[in-house]
């Protein structure tokens, strides 16, 4: 153990020394967090709507005053008056609306007569956020005015849902933050623990260990903890910063911080001695800085970190059951957005343990005493 500790003080000394490396691994997660969470968790809003009513008659009103409801109330999108459907299309494929709603001429006559009215959204396709948003919102007038005016005489027949929410909204910066706390510490493990240890083998400070009574498990043991040790600190600073940038409700509390470090120090182990695995065979210094992109790629997004794993196809969610990634996003989630007890993620925490010790095991019988 006292050998071990040795490699540990040197790590962290030269990690002190190293102001660029804590400054990347800390800060390039934090502005992703705040850059991708603003990005795309915002709600859509301030679309323009071309309105061409080609029949003037008193349901046609009735549907617009309902359409204009929604600009009034969540913004949507902004009604723009048009007197003819071709000036208001060429508008949208000019890029100046967004979509245009038609009503055709028929329409109030096909209303009073219950002949099946119809209107028309036409949308811009290219751009699948901005076209279902207005289609919902749509749909959500069409409904509103197909609702059948209340009355006294009688309860209604129809059935109604309700929805309960059992969490508070979730803005999609809180979402996305489990997964940049996973990758501040994957950035440390990779640039902290990795890249220096191949970069000792170039420049030959590795030889120094071989000529030692040091054991190949002391070794690893004594790489795998200091770079733990990094990535911990990592992990904490985007935990604590990153919940206060997103917004998390009772973010310092001091039992949930114990609970969030307790998981970290777990996801820093697994993911620090993946990567001795990965590196314990490499001499080429460029390979880890060339397989860095192609390692984020595999493990970040597939782990459910920015899109639900029920959308992935199979082979993905193959992918996902295996990729440590996938634990460490699961057990952040549920203490910074459910605020659960660690009984909740012990299924994730046993599955990084079990990672770690095989991973080490793996990491040791391959470790060569030889150059």
């Amino acid at each position: 153990m006292q050998r071990t500790m040795a490699i540990v003080e040197r790590e962290m000394r030269r990690f002190r020394r190293s102001k660029t490396l804590i400054l990347v691994s800390m800060i390039f997660p934090l502005v992703q967090l705040v850059v991708l969470g603003y990005a795309f968790g915002g709600t859509v809003k301030g679309l323009r709507l071309g309105v061409v009513d080609q029949d003037r008659g008193l349901p046609s009103v009735k549907l617009q005053e309902l359409a204009r409801a929604v600009s009034g109330g969540p913004r949507t999108y902004e009604p723009v008056p048009y007197h003819d459907a071709g000036e208001a299309v060429t508008d949208l494929r000019r890029g100046k609306l967004d979509g245009v709603l038609s009503i055709p001429p028929d329409f109030s006559r096909r209303v009073l007569a219950s002949a099946d009215p119809h209107v028309a959204l036409v949308q811009d396709n290219t751009d699948g956020f901005v076209s279902s948003t207005l289609m919902s919102s749509l749909n959500g007038v069409v409904s509103a005015y197909n609702a059948p005016t209340p009355t006294t005489h009688r309860m209604s027949d129809r059935v109604s849902l309700d929805l309960v929410e059992v969490y508070p909204y979730v803005p999609y910066i809180q979402y996305l933050l489990p997964g940049s706390i996973v990758m501040s510490i994957f950035m440390m493990v990779m640039i902290g623990g990795g890249i220096i240890f191949i970069d000792d083998k170039a420049r030959g400070l590795h030889e120094g260990y071989l000529v030692t009574p040091i054991t190949r498990f002391e070794l690893i043991a004594g790489f795998t903890l200091s770079g733990a040790i990094k990535a911990v600190l990592a992990g904490a600073v985007l935990m604590t910063v990153g919940s206060l940038i997103a917004g998390v409700p009772n973010a310092l509390e001091p039992l949930r911080l114990l609970r969030m470090l307790v998981v970290i120090a777990v996801v820093a182990l697994a993911l620090v001695s993946m990567m001795f695995l990965l590196m314990v065979r490499v001499n080429d210094p460029l390979l880890p800085r060339a397989t860095f992109g192609l390692l984020n790629t595999l493990l970040y997004f597939p782990s459910g970190a920015v899109y639900p794993q029920q959308g992935f196809p199979g082979w993905m969610q193959v992918l996902a059951k295996v990729d440590p990634f996938t634990y460490a996003v699961h057990a952040f989630k549920c203490l910074l957005l459910k605020d659960t007890g660690l009984v909740a993620v012990w299924g994730d925490l046993a599955f990084l343990i079990v990672f770690s010790a095989a991973a080490i095991g793996a990491a040791t019988l391959l470790f060569r005493r030889t150059l």
